[in-house]
């Protein structure tokens, strides 16, 4: 693993990893993830993370807010003045202890919060990132924020609901909103991060 590692330009010795809770705001039963992330990610990266341990398709604009700093895409033309993500470490950010939010899709804005709850040395037998835990499903995307996915959730629970037959279709026989595999989410943190 040294090797690969060193390919990459890590060093194994001093590289730190950020233990980090994931906690989507406004939203009961909490949907939540525990992630492993290098801290020499910059903030693009996390994005990415983010969106794969909690289940987006990555469809929407995002920001995070460190601090009341603003970090994204920049869009010159845009309304929102954002510091350039991509030039950006969580390194150089936060430390243990640290709280910052992550806000997705500006149009249903969910919310994150961010915990920093342990920074320790990596294990040169692991792989980076992945998810250690969480419950439950991601929200579907366009579902209508926090507001929108408590409807869906009602909906569902009650089959005598006026909306349960048009919100079964529109979420699709297969969402299960209690059920999350942090293995599967693990996987798809190391093929896309």
């Amino acid at each position: 693993m040294q090797a690969a590692y060193a390919q990459e330009g890590w060093d194994v010795v001093s590289r730190q990893i950020f233990q980090l809770m994931v906690s989507l705001a406004g939203v009961r039963p909490t949907v939540w993830r525990r992630v492993l992330v290098p801290g020499g990610y910059t903030l693009d990266r996390l994005h990415r993370v983010i969106q794969h341990a909690m289940g987006w398709r990555d469809c929407h604009l995002h920001s995070f807010d460190v601090d009341g700093r603003q970090y994204g895409e920049p869009d010159p033309g845009g309304e929102l003045a954002l510091r350039d993500e991509l030039d950006v470490r969580l390194d150089a950010l936060v430390g243990k202890g640290d709280r910052f939010r992550y806000t997705y899709d500006f149009g249903d804005w969910w919310e994150h919060d961010l915990v920093v709850e342990d920074c320790c040395a990596a294990d040169p037998d692991e792989r980076y990132p992945l998810c250690l835990d969480g419950e439950r499903a991601c929200p579907p995307e366009d579902v209508g924020g926090p507001a929108g996915y408590a409807v869906l959730l009602a909906a569902l629970a009650d089959p005598e609901h006026p909306e349960h037959p048009t919100m079964r279709e529109w979420a699709g026989p297969a969402f299960d909103p209690a059920v999350f595999d942090s293995d599967r989410a693990t996987v798809l943190l190391r093929r896309c991060c």
